[in-house]
């Protein structure tokens, strides 16, 4: 394939699914009872990646890592997510991969759910005490993206209003009542020309739209991060019972043909060629998705990992990725070489043949070798470091998993509290030999553990894991898991 050197700046599209595990890619999972068709396209297209992670296995500290290219744990974030209200969490004066690609003449928009915080208009102190009518502070515009449409978090929270650059596009006039199921979503106030139901096809119109609109002589950049599958699962009247499985492998389907569609109108806009188009999720499917129902059709949106959406085990972050961008990327490649979605940030710099700062990415390394597939290139990444939703932590080096916690860290048994009474502190896994993380080894390697404990110290103390100038982290220290390899309160 050729080198980028020779392609002119290559526009980018990120699609981001929400809670869509590996397991439902049929490309990535043989024995899936889902047929992506879409995806699958695109992978055969393109490059599927075995082995890519998200940082966080939930849904704002995985969002966070993709735009800014750091760690989610080093932002004030240190556990859960943001929720509708909640203030930004992007530091000012950040760089991110859309101020970057700013700088460098792209068009930026996001279309989507952003779950990154913004300011509302406040009446009073209280948090959701609202006025509607004032724009927004701190938004997407405000962190590089001269675009904005979508909502302010899950599809599942409150306020239920779309919001385009940086005001409502009505004001909410009543409240509804929560959702039930798999519909659920929660009580609160909503703007009359919002329907759940109607969200994903209304980002969808948007973001197709905004791949018309582009001049051919500005390249742009599209972050397209999905409201579904998350719930509420909602598959329309088309979708509904198309899988073959539950509600949910519906909603999948759904997904997948607005893949479809984002392909389409590439290859009307006349782009495609020299898009990057990059497909993924912020982490691994929720127990929304009612996994007893779907085994009962034979189908594991985990595939054979362990665990799912909010743990440290392999199914709360292992996500799909598949890649397209014809010019460069050969058609029906296959990357097992471990990746992160932190990693876009570095990717877009080696690309367009810039450097970052030290201040910026300081944990986004360029996977831009392995999509060339350049012969004996070495892994890109040193060690990948993951967060479950609790906070404890994980860090994979080659075959090796060191989990600092005794338990799941998220939602499945063993779930944080009396379910790890008695269990070891520390997890230790072989993921070539056991990838169902089902044979803890922290007695038998214990060179291993301490090799390990000590590099994530350093990256916790270096504020960055790549090559660098040192870096501050942000926010008060909240980092209980670790607190018995700490020797200081300077971390």
């Amino acid at each position: 394939m050729s080198r980028p050197e020779s392609v002119s700046r290559p526009n980018i599209v990120y699609i981001l699914a929400d809670d869509m595990g590996y397991g439902d890619i049929s490309r990535l999972n043989p024995e899936s009872k889902i047929r992506t068709s879409c995806l699958d396209r695109l992978a055969g297209e393109g490059m599927a990646f075995t082995d890519a992670h998200s940082t966080s296995a939930v849904c704002t500290p995985s969002r966070y890592s993709i735009i800014t290219g750091r760690y989610n744990w080093r932002s004030t974030r240190k556990r859960g997510v943001h929720f509708g209200y909640d203030p930004h969490l992007i530091e000012d004066g950040r760089m991110t991969v859309a101020s970057f690609l700013k700088r460098h003449g792209y068009a930026t928009a996001c279309v989507g759910k952003w779950h990154l915080g913004i300011d509302w208009a406040l009446n009073s102190d209280a948090i959701d005490d609202v006025d509607y009518s004032r724009p927004i502070a701190n938004g997407p515009r405000a962190f590089g993206f001269d675009y904005f449409f979508g909502i302010s978090g899950s599809l599942d929270m409150i306020p239920y209003v779309y919001i385009e650059n940086d005001r409502v596009t009505a004001l909410p006039d009543r409240a509804i009542e929560a959702g039930v199921g798999k519909g659920f979503w929660r009580e609160g106030p909503i703007s009359p020309d919002f329907r759940h139901e109607d969200v994903l096809p209304t980002l969808t119109r948007k973001a197709v739209d905004f791949i018309a609109e582009q001049s051919a002589d500005t390249p742009f950049f599209l972050y397209f991060p999905l409201s579904a599958p998350h719930a509420p699962i909602l598959p329309t009247p088309e979708f509904q019972g198309a899988s073959e499985t539950n509600a949910y492998g519906d909603f999948v389907l759904m997904v997948d043909s607005v893949v479809g569609q984002v392909m389409a109108a590439l290859d009307r806009a006349g782009v495609s060629d020299n898009t990057i188009l990059i497909f993924t999720s912020d982490n691994g499917c929720s127990p929304m998705a009612d996994f007893e129902e779907l085994a009962g059709y034979g189908h594991n949106p985990s595939y054979h990992f362990r665990g799912h959406k909010a743990d440290i085990y392999e199914g709360g972050h292992r996500i799909p990725l598949l890649l397209r961008w014809p010019k460069s990327v050969r058609a029906g490649a296959v990357c097992d070489d471990t990746v992160c979605l932190v990693d876009l940030l570095a990717t877009c710099a080696e690309v367009l043949g810039d450097n970052l700062p030290d201040s910026a990415g300081e944990d986004s390394v360029s996977n831009l070798p392995l999509w060339l597939e350049i012969p004996g290139a070495a892994p890109v990444r040193e060690a990948t470091v993951h967060h479950s939703i609790d906070g404890s932590f994980s860090i994979r080096q080659d075959h090796w998993k060191l989990e600092f916690c005794p338990g799941s860290g998220g939602w499945s048994w063993p779930k944080p509290g009396a379910e790890c009474e008695g269990l070891p502190p520390i997890q230790l896994y072989d993921l070539k030999a056991d990838i169902g993380e089902r044979v803890n080894l922290y007695d038998r390697h214990t060179e291993v553990v301490g090799r390990l404990t000590d590099l994530l110290t350093r990256y916790v103390r270096d504020g960055r894991s790549t090559p660098g100038l040192p870096q501050a982290n942000t926010g008060p220290r909240h980092w209980p898991q670790l607190n018995w390899m700490m020797e200081d309160e300077g971390v």
